[in-house]
């Protein structure tokens, strides 16, 4: 078993479920996880499940807590190209713990800052990270999985932000970041009524980059994904990933010249040479990383 210091109950309801298996352990030593199992299924590439079966995953602190550690040691690690989050077959995250916050008044939520370490440090890591959403993702869930760069889907998926029947709204960026994947029409709709939209649906409005028949091909998509986007110059790929997410903060006149930039500066880089210089030569590139 090559479960990094994992108890002996988490690893073998890992073990059990249809999801890929370990193939090394982890390169980093890391704390054991109560609420996450993290594993690379594949070259470069470092898988995080979500673990709180018994509560289809629902997000608590506790679970960020481990989470943003986890994330900062895969963003870290030289072996590391890409990172796949992901959750169970029944629930990516169905929503937040709502034990842990119905209590709470004006004054603890905003003096405390209350959320807000569930989403900075996810949307600043540099690395790709794909999620692969099966089952529900509601609330916070659905707000985690738009944090991703990359969101691959089941025909399971069941999305919605549904915090209108609790008395609040979303809190994690849901408004924002559904408002600019499928626009303001339907994010209005589906944020003043609470009703949920389906992983087909979130493929055909662009929320989704692909839709899988299963969990298992979701999964394994997203692995596949994050390899083949591992095998590339980890500089370049930092590169890529930062203008596009500019593009969101940009006007496209500004966008484009800092896109323009950062084109021009990796010609002082080594993988710049050496993939041009293996294209013209017919040959595969191997990768520095500088």
């Amino acid at each position: 078993m090559s479960i990094f210091r994992c108890s002996r109950r988490v690893a073998s309801q890992f073990i059990s479920s249809s999801f890929p298996r370990i193939v090394r352990p982890y390169s980093t030593q890391l704390p054991s996880y109560e609420h996450l199992l993290v594993s690379t299924p594949k070259p470069g590439v470092g898988l995080i499940q979500l673990n709180r079966p018994k509560a289809l995953n629902a997000l608590c602190t506790p679970l960020f807590v481990e989470l943003n550690d986890a994330l900062r040691k895969l963003d870290t690690d030289k072996e590391i190209g890409a990172i796949v989050l992901t959750g169970s077959e029944k629930a990516f995250a169905a929503g937040a713990d709502i034990k842990e916050m119905k209590d709470k008044t004006f004054s603890t939520a905003y003096g405390s800052d209350f959320i807000e370490m569930w989403s900075d440090l996810v949307t600043q890591i540099k690395k790709p990270i794909i999620a692969a959403v099966n089952g529900h993702a509601l609330g916070g869930g659905c707000e985690l999985a738009m944090m991703a760069d990359i969101m691959y889907c089941s025909t399971t998926a069941n999305f919605g932000q549904p915090e209108i029947k609790l008395g609040t709204i979303p809190g994690a960026g849901g408004s924002q970041r559904l408002t600019r994947a499928i626009g303001k029409a339907r994010a209005m709709e589906l944020i003043l009524t609470g009703n949920n939209f389906s992983g087909k649906q979130a493929g055909e409005w662009g929320l989704a980059a692909k839709v899988f028949e299963s969990p298992q091909e979701c999964v394994d998509g997203a692995v596949g994904t994050a390899e083949k986007i591992a095998g590339y110059s980890r500089i370049v790929v930092k590169a890529a990933k930062e203008v596009v997410n500019k593009s969101q903060d940009l006007g496209i006149r500004e966008g484009v010249e800092y896109e323009r930039r950062v084109f021009h500066g990796l010609f002082g880089s080594k993988d710049q040479k050496i993939g041009m210089a293996a294209f013209a030569e017919k040959k595969k590139p191997q990768w520095t990383n500088e």
